[in-house]
């Protein structure tokens, strides 16, 4: 008997080929969307997922393919976790929403769905691998997702599939002509689902959470170079959109949320070698102290640095400083195509 397969459709190409590969595979797939409430994405922005024209994709893809297709409702969990989002703007954060996404939904609430229809797998398109109990990185570099993957529960990494894991995007691509699928060329989706114009304020600002407080923009020696409407408006590393005319370029060091100010600086004034993570989830067995290298956001190449727990959080060195550490972004652990686990950016510290 055929092992049943849950499927998270999105309604892009790569879930669609993901879909193709599992019945390639002799797998019983059930293909599920679920629904966030998302809209459209405006015209002429870049494309985000999850929108209602993106079940009906997955629906026809099902469809083509002879797969069982069932929306989902997730609008409930959905708004939870743009409220959350919004709240750590607030907080002088940057947050990362597809990591509690893919831990709390796709791996967490879709897993149980799965135990309902008394199927033995959940698969998504993501660009990983699972291999000898190990979640590891993606053969394409440039598409490589293990970053976003790192808050998987350990328990549940058996019963997870990534059919894409081993394929380039150029061959996903090919794979979909060549099965003449509705969505192989469908443009791909680059934004957070529920920022579909790429420009989080606008999110902010529709729930109600933007131009909360004036306050200053100041340098590390506390000299005030200007005025900004709101601390959530600005990002660690940020450089445009400052409003100063410095006459070199500035960057944003520092959210202060608390008092109002936006500290700003020369480039080399984002470089820190040090940071301390909280809420840790590792997907292998480590020491107390280790060696590994660190991705400290999605398009960061990994770095050499150590690791050293202490209670519930852990202190990370590089062996070079990095650039923009960001507080709310996560910390991921890799031993070279091994993701070790992870944490969340809580502090980041002056590079010596």
């Amino acid at each position: 008997m055929s092992k049943r397969v849950i499927l998270a459709m999105s309604g892009g190409v790569d879930s669609s080929v993901a879909a193709l590969k599992l019945i390639e595979q002799g797998y019983d797939v059930v293909g599920v969307f679920m629904a966030s409430g998302t809209e459209h994405a405006a015209e002429g922005t870049r494309r985000s997922c999850c929108s209602a024209d993106d079940a009906a994709d997955a629906a026809r893809v099902a469809g083509q393919l002879g797969i069982p297709f069932y929306s989902l409702n997730y609008r409930a969990e959905f708004d939870a976790l743009i409220d959350f989002f919004c709240q750590e703007y607030l907080r002088g954060r940057t947050p990362n929403p597809c990591v509690l996404c893919n831990s709390d939904l796709k791996f967490g609430h879709l897993v149980r769905y799965a135990d309902g229809l008394d199927a033995d797998y959940v698969a998504t398109g993501h660009y990983a691998r699972v291999a000898d109990g190990r979640l590891m990185r993606g053969v394409d570099r440039t598409k490589d997702q293990s970053y976003v993957l790192f808050g998987i529960q350990r328990a549940v990494l058996s019963r997870i599939l990534f059919p894409l894991g081993g394929m380039t995007k150029t061959e996903v691509r090919a794979a979909a002509r060549a099965a003449g699928l509705k969505t192989m060329d469908k443009e791909e989706s680059q934004d957070i689902c529920f920022v579909p114009g790429g420009d989080y304020r606008q999110v902010l600002a529709a729930r109600g959470y933007e131009g909360l407080g004036e306050g200053s923009v100041e340098d590390a020696r506390g000299r005030i170079l200007g005025a900004h409407a709101g601390t959530e408006r600005y990002t660690i590393g940020q450089r445009r959109g400052l409003g100063i005319a410095a006459g070199k370029p500035l960057y944003v060091t520092g959210i202060e949320p608390e008092t109002g100010t936006v500290l700003v600086g020369d480039k080399d004034e984002l470089l820190k070698d040090q940071l301390t993570a909280r809420n840790l989830n590792f997907l292998a067995d480590v020491d107390r102290d280790f060696a590994c290298t660190a991705k400290i956001r999605y398009a960061h190449e990994p770095a050499p640095c150590r690791v050293r727990l202490d209670g519930d959080g852990a202190g990370v060195r590089f062996e070079e400083p990095v650039s923009a550490v960001a507080p709310g972004q996560a910390v991921v652990f890799y031993e070279g195509e091994t993701v070790l686990g992870g944490g969340w950016i809580e502090t980041e510290r002056e590079a010596r």
